[in-house]
């Protein structure tokens, strides 16, 4: 799932506490081309090195880089309460998710490709329509600000090549994992990410935490343990999703790039990478599918991606940020679905987790369904 670029006020995002960095045992990550899916048993093993060490180093790296960020660029919109408004931002809003659900199982269409090559064509078809996007709808601000920030700053450079990593290896999992048979613990993952946002925000910028926030953490933290202790494998897409998106959300609004001029700078710094990838041998390719279909099939990832992140745009922009908040509990849910017609099986011991989890969220989405109906009284 794409982040948001909704851009907050100023408050307790700015303030300069370090995050702690205090983690479970270290865990490691495949690298890229691993292959298929490996056996239960191989999967035991490799996924308990997965993150303290990703999770401490963006932590080290990006906080002292605080000294690097310029003054707050403007305050968040006053969210409209039109309800003509309001509908059109729930549709932008399900549309998107449904067409990031499409792209997601659209990825198995170009298997021959692999992960590495898919990722690498989707940003670079997608960028460019975004970029085009930022400047039709009046954003190019943003971008000429932050070019300006970099040519005073010359080392925001390293913050801005660590973002865009984070995000790239996020792009890169979107697309690897229903290809390689994770396609279900992606979606937990993305499951879990709101829980470890709220987190994120009480550890690193000691923002307040309701009561029912802590139910809901200490319930999906009962799932995270039942995967790490009695799962027959510990599921590390989840672990990345969970702990990365986190981290590059934190370090956007640390440097104040959280805008959508911001996330085009990341998606054009990435373009290096993805040329690579998309420029490798595709004699495998070749074999599967006519050249012809791969192509259209590739460009029609990318219009789709770049129409996805579009509508999310343009639904936070027509939504409170509750509703908009709670809307994005869709987009997993369709993941998923997807991942279920792809053939993948929730296994009889994870179902603790799935249920923890699903469970917090409930209650996450209870709880911000009932300030917006505060809200609007």
């Amino acid at each position: 799932m794409p982040p948001t670029p909704w851009q907050p006020a100023s408050g307790p995002w700015h303030r300069s506490t370090p995050c702690p960095s205090t983690l479970p045992a270290s865990l490691t990550l495949p690298g890229p081309g691993a292959g298929p899916r490996p056996t239960a048993a191989a999967r035991a093993a490799s996924p308990r090195q997965i993150s303290s060490h990703f999770f401490v180093f963006v932590c080290c790296a990006s906080f002292p880089l605080r000294r690097y960020a310029d003054q707050p660029l403007g305050t968040a919109p006053v969210m409209p309460l039109d309800p003509a408004k309001r509908q059109a931002g729930v549709f932008c809003s399900l549309l998107a998710s449904v067409l990031f659900a499409c792209a997601y199982y659209s990825a198995t269409l170009l298997a021959e490709l692999g992960g590495e090559k898919i990722y690498g064509w989707r940003v670079l078809v997608t960028a460019p329509f975004l970029g085009m996007f930022v400047v039709l709808s009046g954003r190019g601000g943003d971008i000429t600000r932050l070019w300006r920030r970099v040519r005073r700053q010359p080392a925001l450079w390293f913050a801005l090549f660590l973002s865009s990593g984070l995000l790239g290896v996020q792009l890169w999992l979107f697309m690897w994992a229903p290809v390689n048979g994770y396609g279900l613990d992606v979606s937990l993952g993305y499951f879990l990410l709101p829980l470890a946002l709220v987190l994120t925000g009480r550890w690193c910028f000691h923002e307040r935490i309701t009561r029912l926030q802590i139910l809901a953490c200490v319930i999906a933290g009962v799932g995270v343990a039942n995967e790490l202790l009695f799962a027959p494998r510990v599921s590390w897409p989840t672990f990345v999703i969970v702990l990365g998106y986190p981290c590059y959300f934190a370090l956007r609004r640390i440097l104040r790039t959280n805008h959508l001029g911001g996330m085009w700078f990341d998606l054009v710094l990435s373009l290096p990478v993805a040329l690579w990838f998309a420029l490798e041998p595709m004699q495998a390719a070749t074999d599967g599918k006519p050249f012809l279909l791969l192509a259209l099939l590739v460009v029609g990832l990318g219009l789709v991606s770049a129409a996805a992140l579009i509508l999310m745009i343009l639904a936070s922009d027509r939504l409170e940020l509750g509703l908009f908040g709670l809307l994005g509990y869709v987009e997993p849910a369709l993941l998923v679905v997807v991942a279920l017609l792809l053939g993948e099986r929730i296994a009889p011991s994870q179902w603790i987790t799935y249920l923890g989890i699903w469970l917090a969220v409930l209650l996450l989405a209870g709880e911000g369904l009932a300030r917006l109906r505060a809200a609007r009284r």
